[in-house]
């Protein structure tokens, strides 16, 4: 129906686009037929898919190695696995001594990447060479960093760490001195706005979520109230605070005009991030046992947007501004330390102290013959990627 009123001319493209995203994340299913190789001797903690191609995917572990995989189908074949090109190993030079917390791709093209860890230091990589172009060494362990995905006049990446101070380190000086000053405990989770090239948002244990604009000389532009004022107003404890526990994970919705926020108070909260206001969406319990920071993502391109978060050993899946529980992905055999989300075919990977990594793929479309003429062709076998965007279904989820 989508496809013929498209083509009438009656339907806003944009519109069977949003609506085809929105139908394959609903049927997100374990992938029988993709593997991706296991490199990882222990938990993985982190993972990233680089936003020029959405091709190529890194992965952080606990051991301090670094993997870097191709995820195309390279062999054609209905069954594949997808492919580690190289790693940082254990007997690589200047591989991290502890467990690797974050990694991430330049985002602007993929001959760089950044990885930080335990280990006290953040390291920018040559991805050609795999040697260290630049190593920032800080007092306190690493727990995670950020680069902006939308700056043009800056070059920070933020790093959150044991020291409740947020350090910023400028990639073309090469220093790391700009800091800024409000939490009161460790820096548990930083991420920049996806909007404003210049707002960043930290989480920390102290149970707060603050934001800042790192031009101005104060930095900070506030700190966000799970109450909205309410109850600060009556008590004589003043400060806000956005959970009643350690605030170890945060993620923008792509438009960046909200702000999503886990914390070990077992609460997850989405907010106005130009007014700061908590919404009060209820996702209910959000079960959050980590004593570091958790990475989750949330779609991209679909209607309405759906966020990914490790739950013990599965992946809860919600409606971003309901707060509705959609489904829960089983497939680890333990804890899930992350999630990574490739907007260009609606897949989801995740990382787990099982030491492995799980693709989820669109379920495909069972195809709906048009007339007795069709029955008689041989089905081609296409890649799973592009298969169920050919089909012919009126059903749309």
């Amino acid at each position: 129906g989508l496809m013929a009123a498209r083509q009438a001319g009656l339907d806003d493209p944009a519109r069977l686009r949003w609506a085809e995203r929105t139908r394959r994340v609903l049927s997100l299913e374990l992938n029988k037929d993709r593997d991706v190789e296991r490199i990882h001797g222990s938990g993985i903690n982190t993972l990233d898919i680089e936003p020029v191609e959405g091709r190529y995917m890194l992965s952080g572990g606990s051991e301090g190695v670094i993997v870097l995989y191709d995820l195309e189908n390279l062999s054609r074949k209905p069954s594949y696995t997808c492919k580690a090109l190289f790693s940082v190993g254990r007997s690589h030079p200047d591989v991290h001594k502890f467990s690797v917390e974050t990694v991430q791709w330049y985002p602007h093209d993929t001959g760089m990447f950044t990885s930080s860890s335990f280990d006290k230091t953040l390291k920018i990589w040559d991805t050609n060479t795999l040697q260290p172009a630049d190593i920032f060494h800080f007092e306190g362990t690493v727990y995670s960093h950020h680069m902006s995905p939308v700056a043009t006049t800056h070059c920070l990446i933020a790093v959150g760490t044991k020291s409740p101070k947020v350090q910023l380190c400028d990639l073309k000086s090469g220093s790391s001195s700009h800091i800024l000053q409000g939490h009161r405990q460790e820096v548990l989770a930083v991420s920049w706005s996806p909007r404003h090239e210049y707002v960043l948002a930290t989480g920390s244990a102290d149970g707060r979520v603050k934001l800042w604009d790192v031009r101005r000389a104060s930095g900070c532009l506030s700190t966000l109230d799970q109450y909205n004022g309410e109850k600060s107003k009556a008590s004589s404890e003043a400060v806000n605070t956005a959970h009643n526990g350690r605030v170890n994970g945060l993620c923008y919705t792509n438009d960046g005009l909200h702000l999503l926020t886990i914390g070990t108070d077992d609460r997850m909260r989405l907010w106005n991030s130009s007014t700061g206001e908590n919404t009060l969406v209820n996702y209910g319990k959000v079960c959050n046992e980590s004593r570091k920071g958790l990475k989750f993502a949330i779609s991209c391109g679909c209607n309405p947007e759906f966020a990914f978060v490790p739950y013990g050993s599965t992946i809860a899946v919600y409606t971003v501004f309901t707060g509705e529980l959609i489904t829960m992905l089983r497939g680890h055999y333990s804890t899930v330390n992350c999630c990574v989300f490739q907007p260009h075919f609606q897949e989801l990977y995740s990382g787990s102290k099982d030491c492995n990594i799980l693709a989820w793929i669109p379920a495909l479309r069972e195809p709906v013959p048009d007339d007795s003429s069709e029955k008689s062709l041989p089905q081609q076998h296409l890649n799973p990627a592009y298969e169920d965007a050919w089909s012919s279904s009126d059903d749309e989820g």
